[in-house]
């Protein structure tokens, strides 16, 4: 069997595959603190679970419309105008298997080969990849001397007439930056003379957020620009959803029938079932959802306190998401006990994991090298037990 050069050239998630390493360990009766994969460890809401019983039951488990249900598509709609303030209609929507699909579809419906997508650094993971596959090329911006979000000098700067999209993770991860709706008008200044961009905004850790500014999304700042924006979120962050694979868009309506036609001929609908337990998710109760958002501050402001008690490692404090981007630049060049120098952040991540037990994935996943990204979306126990092996471990090197 021939792969394509795209396949070939792909890499595999970073994120994956640590956690696969961490699975393979805990099987093998090794014990691993597992702060690599970004899943929170809160179980779905119970009237989410039933609503999705109920369906089952009552035998809404054939196809949907390949674009989602239209209950389901109203209530995105109306989640979408009351959250953020967006000009939002059902047919305008677009439900996939998650975001990650939602994003990974827009990308091949829209680029040709060659067309560039702006990705500020440090992104998340996919991003390039996905480029890559569509056909595109990933334009990265290092933002790790800007306050590791684009700046709209760089955003100029990185423009040419092939640019087709710059994508805009808020709150991010790896990092947690967030940016301000001020900081959202200025790049829509510069937007405003470059036509041909649209803006991907990747909104899935909307929920997250510690700031106590209101979230802001690139539509609802500059709604001239709504024409091209593609507004992406889901359930799978904010209601600890994330293997009911239900993400959510909106945008164009031209766009988002071309998502559809490009979905029906993949994966046609999300999950019935699970589109009615999203349904739930998004017109029941919300108080789980904010008292999570409380528990994550918590578990961050601990976790920066006791990464920054580790000699050598730096830890800036994240405005949202449930991650701490660990510098670790430092620790690089370090000897490990047997003599081998550690020359590399991924060869950290292995050290980690092999001498404390301890899960990260290495910031070279991300774009940006010397960092490791930690996952504090965990039980604070846990995660504070985890970072006590870490600082043994570092101290171990010479």
């Amino acid at each position: 069997m021939h792969l394509s050069q795209r396949v070939l050239e792909a890499r595999t998630s970073g994120t994956i595959r640590l956690a696969e390493m961490a699975r393979e360990r805990t099987a093998a009766g090794v014990k691993v603190h597992d702060l690599a994969e970004g899943e929170p460890d809160f179980d779905t809401p119970r009237h989410i679970i039933e609503a999705a019983h109920r369906a089952a039951l009552s035998g809404q488990t054939r196809y949907t419309s390949v674009a989602g249900t239209q209950d389901l598509r109203e209530a995105v709609a109306e989640k979408f105008r009351r959250d953020n303030g967006l000009k939002c209609t059902a047919d305008a929507v677009i439900v996939g298997t998650g975001a990650k699909q939602l994003i990974f579809n827009a990308l091949l419906a829209s680029l040709n080969d060659g067309d560039e997508a702006i990705i500020p650094a440090p992104y998340w993971v996919s991003y390039p990849d996905m480029v890559m596959i569509a056909g595109g090329l990933p334009v990265v911006v290092d933002c790790s001397k800007i306050g590791l979000k684009i700046a709209p000098d760089a955003l100029s700067a990185a423009i040419t007439p092939r640019t087709r999209w710059l994508i805009l993770n808020s709150p991010c991860n790896p990092s947690g930056a967030v940016y301000s709706a001020d900081e959202l008008a200025a790049l829509a200044a510069v937007l405003r003379e470059a036509p041909n961009v649209a803006i991907m905004c990747d909104d899935i850790y909307e929920k997250i957020l510690f700031t106590g500014e209101p979230f802001a999304t690139m539509a609802e700042v500059a709604p001239d620009l709504a024409a091209r924006v593609l507004t992406v979120n889901g359930v799978s962050k904010s209601h600890a959803m994330t293997c009911w694979r239900i993400g959510f868009a909106t945008g164009p309506r031209d766009f988002i029938d071309a998502m559809a036609k490009l979905q029906g001929q993949s994966t046609t609908n999300a999950s019935s079932v699970s589109q009615a337990a999203a349904l739930a998710a998004l017109t029941g109760p919300q108080d789980q959802v904010e008292n999570w958002g409380r528990a994550y501050q918590s578990r961050r402001d601990k976790v920066i306190a006791a990464i920054r008690a580790i000699p050598g490692l730096e830890a800036r404090v994240p405005d949202g998401a449930f991650y701490v981007f660990i510098g670790c630049g430092a620790v690089i060049g370090m000897k490990k006990p047997d003599g081998t120098a550690i020359e590399t952040d991924v060869a950290l991540s292995e050290y980690l994991l092999e001498t404390a037990g301890v899960a990260l994935v290495p910031g070279s996943e991300f774009g940006s090298r010397r960092h490791l990204r930690l996952c504090f979306a965990k039980s604070g126990k846990e995660v504070l037990t985890a970072c006590a092996k870490m600082g043994e471990a570092l101290a171990a090197l010479s």
